[in-house]
């Protein structure tokens, strides 16, 4: 898997915990180590979750070897990116994108 640096790993043993249990609103990347598309946004996610600690968690999940959360969230293409809140899935977003239209993309999905 692209490991992005700062971004926990999470699988299928812990995802109830670390997502769906989160206290936080949770950024979740559905990726690969033979996507390259989730090799580019590697750096994207590490800025990411070190410029919002404490307001949004961000974390991976290997598709290759998790395949019970992906298959529960109907992952098809990588990488996806879910944002939970509650515990549920709030948006759903297909393919790499520059860091700006992410953040967009998390606010509108976030507003209260």
């Amino acid at each position: 898997m692209s490991k992005a640096t700062g971004v926990a790993e999470v699988t299928d043993a812990d995802f109830e915990a670390e997502v769906i249990g989160a206290d936080l609103p949770v950024l979740v990347e559905f990726t690969a180590d033979w996507c390259p598309p989730c090799r580019q946004m590697a750096p994207v996610l590490s800025a990411l979750a070190a410029e919002e600690a404490g307001r949004l968690k961000v974390v991976q999940l290997d598709v290759d070897h998790n395949p019970e959360t992906t298959n529960a969230y109907k992952v098809l293409s990588m990488p996806t990116f879910m944002v939970f809140q509650g515990g549920e899935p709030v948006r759903s977003m297909v393919g790499a994108r520059p860091k700006r239209r992410l953040l967009e993309e998390l606010a509108e999905a976030l507003r209260p």
